[in-house]
């Protein structure tokens, strides 16, 4: 898809068809031309109408706020998709005129036309594809054409690293396997100069003592795989920052096992490993002038007669041991190792990014991702910064009542609370246990479970995953390079 900014009148641009924005219900602006048509069509201003006689759309818009216009571009791409059109443009009507305006209308429309379709027998193919926005009536009057760019160059590399993550968490277990991570995640460095890849197999892991990970992967017959991806600038690199994704391709609770309705969607279960490669995807085409990682657990927990067991204690790369409690608590486990060896490297920020836990999902819906960690600066600032990409964000904290639930009596900590509440915040405090102190105010947790993945459209989002952690980290990488400078 191509969108293109041109700094002319609408009615100089040719498009196949026109879309107009109706904003708070004002249908007395300007741009109106069809009030003849609403009275016999009862349109308020407050959802899409279609004229296709006229060929122009109206999409109610209730404020120009970043991810309202993203709706607002998806709807408009997907109300005229099945027509035999090849292009639409429209007016910002009276947008300001930011580079993260123009950003959030390419991050829109890509988004909006993302499909998983590659097990369908049948294929609809679109001939949508060229967008026109015109400079007409900005609010700010002069439109500085290089912003307006670079806002769609951004918005352009964002939404599609935002899709590859969806492509990976879309993909079935059967072929998504940990070694199939492995592959996709050397084949996306291969495409970029200043991206290295190392896959380190089961012995290596033996060798590292990351018997947590190891454990989880004992019943799978696909091997486990640690991926460490590498982004280099071209330039001094300004911070290291390192991303931890969980990347557990399916998960059926092993000897804990999950109901067979729980099983279903549990492909999604990789998708902070496949958020952490969307990222250092986007790092590289932004050319961001920070040293990034990206470090994967990539495995399968499984049943079979060698699986680990409730009762049993591992000792975990850091040397601290764990009672595990509950098999299906697994992904903390992998996460455990990942991020001692993380630390390692000696990250000036670090996040982790899992589906880990049902509960957040139960606390703060399907569409929120909660947001972990000791330094509550750190959690304001990421919060805040990060709002403007559309990813919901509900800071928790940690409390010394609730980190006496995860104590073990055989054992340094317990893979699970001995209480049924407080599950997101007590899987918190299970991996803040394995963060050393020099980066306990460095590092953040993000629990995914809840907007990783959707059985039902939402928003610009379609049926599935969503690419969870991508937007929101690289809306705030941009910042801080911004900052930077």
């Amino acid at each position: 898809m191509k969108i293109e900014f041109l700094n002319k009148p609408l009615a100089e641009i040719s498009a196949d068809f026109e879309a107009i924005l109706v904003v708070n219900k004002d249908l007395n602006h300007k741009f109106v031309k069809d009030k003849d048509e609403f009275e016999f069509f009862n349109y308020k201003g407050d959802k899409v109408l279609v004229l296709p006689e006229k060929k122009r759309i109206y999409v109610g818009i209730k404020e120009l706020d970043y991810d309202k216009i993203r709706v607002c571009m998806s709807q408009i791409y997907n109300s005229l998709k099945t027509y035999n059109i090849k292009s639409v443009k429209l007016n910002s009507y009276l947008c300001k005129c930011t580079k993260k305006t123009f950003q959030a209308i390419a991050e829109g429309f890509i988004l909006g036309s993302y499909e998983f379709t590659k097990y369908k027998s049948e294929k609809t193919e679109y001939k949508l594809n060229q967008i026109y926005i015109s400079s007409e009536e900005f609010a700010d009057k002069e439109v500085d054409e290089k912003k307006a760019n670079l806002g769609l160059k951004n918005g352009d590399i964002i939404a599609r690293a935002t899709n590859y993550a969806k492509n990976g968490v879309n993909e079935i277990p059967e072929i998504y396997t940990p070694v199939k991570m492995a592959d996709e995640a050397q084949i996306l460095s291969a495409r970029y100069d200043r991206v290295d890849c190392k896959v380190y197999d089961k012995s290596f892991l033996k060798e590292q003592n990351m018997n947590a990970f190891l454990a989880v992967n004992r019943s799978s017959a696909n091997e486990p795989r640690l991926i460490h991806l590498t982004y280099t600038p071209k330039v001094k690199s300004l911070k290291r920052v390192i991303f931890v994704g969980k990347g557990l391709t399916y998960d059926s609770g092993g000897l804990s096992l999950k109901p067979s309705d729980y099983m279903l969607t549990m492909k999604s279960d990789k998708s902070g490993a496949l958020a952490a490669m969307g990222i250092i995807k986007g790092a590289a085409e932004l050319e961001l002038p920070f040293e990034i990682h990206a470090i994967i657990g990539a495995t399968e927990n499984m049943i079979g007669g060698n699986s680990y067991k409730p009762d049993d204690v591992l000792i975990s790369r850091s040397k601290k041991t764990i009672e595990v409690r509950n098999t299906d608590a697994e992904g903390r486990l992998v996460l455990a190792d990942c991020l001692s060896y993380a630390q390692d490297f000696k990250p000036d920020i670090l996040i982790d990014m899992a589906t880990l836990t049902g509960a957040c999902v139960v606390g703060l819906g399907e569409f929120t991702t909660g947001l972990l960690g000791n330094n509550e600066e750190f959690k304001k600032e990421y919060k805040e910064i990060t709002k403007d990409s559309g990813e919901l964000m509900t800071i928790l904290e940690f409390n010394d009542y609730l980190r006496e639930l995860i104590k073990s009596n055989i054992a340094d900590v317990s893979n699970t609370s001995s209480s049924r509440y407080g599950g997101t915040t007590t899987a918190g405090l299970f991996l803040n246990t394995f963060i050393k102190e020099e980066y306990k105010d460095k590092w953040i947790h993000l629990d995914i479970a809840g907007p990783a993945y959707l059985e039902k459209s939402w928003g610009y989002n379609s049926f599935g995953a969503t690419g969870a952690g991508v937007r929101a980290n690289l809306y705030y990488l941009l910042e801080l390079a911004k900052e930077a400078k």
